[in-house]
């Protein structure tokens, strides 16, 4: 059965967010019975902008989450440069709690689970402390704007909270080059799948991304409930190709959702294709694409898991 992306033309960051939302319909009917919610938005920098998801975007899923579920909300983060309590101030975000039933959690104090991912000769030998509240949600909601990566091409909704819920001390552990990474990220993303996957592409980041990067206008938001196939639109739209970006290759592979086109129902703008802008990649594109030296390596560690 195909997965169902919704993809719209998008004017401001709640504007394209709230309309692909509503193109989901019953898909989010599934947040009636949710025991708790978990909204996950992206900030790199807590000083930079640009690297962080809109808080417009994060209240146009809020809206949503309300109509269906009664509970409080999780609003959950630790950036990698600056504090929590500096992007919730700096980006807008305490008026939430003025709005909507929502509690803010630092994921850098958050109680933890110890996960063992790969070192870079694909030896499991790196333990690293994974979140408690994100791998226990059973809603969690992954929230983001499209950039560019320094070191996996592309940083969508799977990579946001996989590196989100792995605490800040441990994160340089996952960074184990340019081959371990992508099979580091796409075995962590099985622990932590978003539910509901939302793109908020009315202004992406190209360039030296995920932090130094430059704005550019993509004008359109992504949202489904199988975040491989809403990463793989964006990533083609962003002008590359998902079959690129090891971690979603790797996820394709151990059939955590859909990456090829003729497993996606587009909802909304059919001729994605007219969409599509070529961001620029990050300086070190190039070497980056060498994560298909460790393939080999990868496949066999998966298959002695038995994820393949």
């Amino acid at each position: 059965m195909a997965s169902r992306v919704a993809l719209v033309e998008s004017r401001g960051h709640g504007d394209g967010v709230g309309k692909a939302l509503f193109l989901l319909g019953d898909e989010l009917r599934a947040l009636r019975g949710a025991r708790q919610v978990v909204v996950k938005p992206n900030f790199v920098s807590a000083w930079r902008e640009l690297s962080a998801t809109p808080v417009d975007a994060v209240r146009a899923v809020l809206d949503v989450v309300a109509r269906h579920y009664r509970g409080t909300v999780i609003v959950a983060e630790a950036p990698a440069l600056g504090t929590f309590s500096e992007a919730l101030r700096n980006f807008g975000y305490l008026s939430l709690a003025e709005e909507y039933d929502v509690e803010f959690l630092d994921l850098s104090r958050d109680d933890y689970e110890v996960v063992e991912i790969w070192d870079s000769r694909f030896r499991r030998r790196v333990k690293v402390r994974v979140s408690r509240t994100v791998l226990e949600s059973d809603y969690l909601i992954s929230i983001v704007r499209p950039k560019t990566h320094d070191t996996v091409v592309v940083t969508l909704t799977i990579k946001n909270v996989v590196m989100g819920a792995v605490q800040p001390g441990w994160r340089r552990l996952v960074h184990q080059g340019y081959a371990a990474i992508n099979l580091n990220i796409a075995c962590l993303a099985r622990l932590v799948m978003p539910k509901l996957a939302v793109i908020d592409g009315y202004v992406g980041m190209e360039g030296n991304g995920p932090v130094g990067g430059e704005p550019v206008e993509l004008g359109v938001a992504l949202a489904g409930s199988d975040a491989l196939a809403v990463d793989s639109m964006a990533t083609r739209l962003m002008g590359f190709q998902p079959e690129d970006v090891g971690y979603l290759y790797y996820l394709e592979l151990m059939g955590c959702g859909h990456m090829r086109l003729d497993e996606i129902e587009i909802l909304g703008l059919e001729d994605w294709r007219s969409r599509v802008r070529s961001f620029k990649p990050h300086r070190t594109y190039e070497a980056q694409l060498r994560w298909r030296e460790g393939v080999e390596k990868a496949l066999e560690a998966l298959r002695e898991l038995g994820y393949l």
